[in-house]
């Protein structure tokens, strides 16, 4: 196919240093923490198709890099810009667990949620197979899911997605004398403070690009884009409206403890210990509604006690960190295109975001979903009625 070098225009950053490399600009924000971020360069160089589509992702969290990477593999007749005011490490998806443990939600049918979760295990499981599970920090784990009464429904809906899915044995209960009942099952973990960075490296590999830029309001992105895909999480209230969305508080507990190689998790899901490949997961809480992204003392220390008594020999942990994230939940998992109208202009915009705290469980099967909807988009931009109206 041929290619034309094109450019994206914007207002200069004198600010903002921009690195050239192999044709593409990686935008390095220099402004001093608190202050207003910049906005990209004048113009960035982008080696494209020319009649890709022009595709902005909003967010630079697990949903917007995997949405990313998919529409840059699944989708090459469009040059994609990933646009966020925070990157790895900074981002909520830093924070989060990362196992793979499915919650349900009351709004999307349970046969869409197995198919999203079935897509996510799958790709996973792939790159923990591979020669970049390391630097993807991506691995298998073993473990327990335990309750305090028999649950209702005798296996959950991912049961025969994970590995080796089946009831615990009386020996291994006897780990548990508070609980009644248990599953055991291996399943994946992935770590988000080195997914993140493989994530973005793989976009920028297949021609993305980084940009640092907080959006106030996504017109902004009209007309240097064609269709913009909303990965904003929380910021959705904002950028999209949305009152349905709202913070769920979570914090957690990263600790040393080298010695712990299997996973328990109360069935609630209020009390877990997720051992990683950097550290451990103690956690959690659930506070909705909780906008505070401040540890709280008193939490740390009842957090540590209730996996403690799941887990004695944390006690003798070590380098205890106190992480604290906001899961952008509503009741359903926002997965729609929206055609944006003003003053005669259009512009597509592909919503995905809303997965609470189940997003690394569920982020690769909505990412396919997210771009086959842009997908979509694309093919109404290339028909000569829809272009008269951008």
């Amino acid at each position: 196919m041929t290619s034309e070098w094109s450019q994206t225009l914007f207002p200069l950053c004198p600010m903002c240093v921009y690195v050239l490399k192999e044709g593409f600009y990686n935008v390095i924000n220099s402004r001093p923490r608190g202050s207003r971020i910049c906005t990209p360069p004048l113009r960035t160089a982008v080696k494209r198709p020319m009649d890709a589509a022009r595709v902005a992702v909003v967010g630079a969290g697990v949903m917007g890099l995997s949405t990313a990477l998919c529409i840059s593999k699944l989708a090459p007749r469009c040059s994609v810009t990933v646009i966020a005011d925070k990157f790895s490490p900074d981002t909520m998806s830093d924070v989060a667990a990362g196992i793979l443990i499915p919650h349900t939600y009351p709004d999307t049918p349970v046969h869409k949620q197995k198919q999203w979760f079935r897509e996510t295990f799958d790709h996973l499981f792939a790159v923990a197979n591979s020669a970049e599970a390391g630097e993807a920090g991506v691995h298998l784990v073993s473990g327990w899911q335990i309750f305090r009464s028999i649950p209702t429904e005798e296996a959950p809906f991912w049961a025969d997605v994970v590995l080796g899915f089946r009831k615990m044995t009386e020996a291994e209960l006897r780990k548990f004398p508070e609980h009644a009942s248990g599953q055991a099952f291996t399943t994946l973990k992935c770590e988000g403070s080195a997914y993140l960075p493989w994530l973005q490296k793989r976009v920028k590999e297949s021609g993305g690009l980084m940009v640092t830029r907080r959006i106030e309001d996504l017109w902004e992105l009209h007309p240097s884009f064609d269709i913009v895909v909303n990965c904003s999480g929380l910021g959705s209230r904002q950028l999209a409206g949305d009152s349905e969305i709202f913070p769920v508080r979570g914090q957690v507990l990263k600790v040393q403890a080298p010695w712990v190689k299997h996973f328990i998790r109360d069935g609630s899901g209020l009390t877990y210990v997720y051992p990683g490949t950097f550290n451990v997961t103690l956690g959690g809480c659930r506070q909705k509604g909780d906008w505070n992204l401040t540890p709280d003392a008193e939490m740390s220390r009842d957090i540590l006690s209730r996996c403690c008594a799941l887990e004695p020999s944390l006690q003798g942990a070590w380098d205890i960190q106190e992480k604290v994230g906001l899961r952008p939940s509503r009741a359903g998992v926002r997965l729609q295109t929206e055609l944006l109208a003003r003053d005669g202009r259009r512009l597509p915009v592909v919503h995905h975001y809303g997965h609470g705290g189940g997003g690394f469980c569920m982020h690769w099967g909505t990412a396919l979903e997210a771009t086959r909807l842009l997908s979509e988009c694309v093919q109404t931009l290339r028909t000569p009625a829809s272009k008269s109206k951008l």
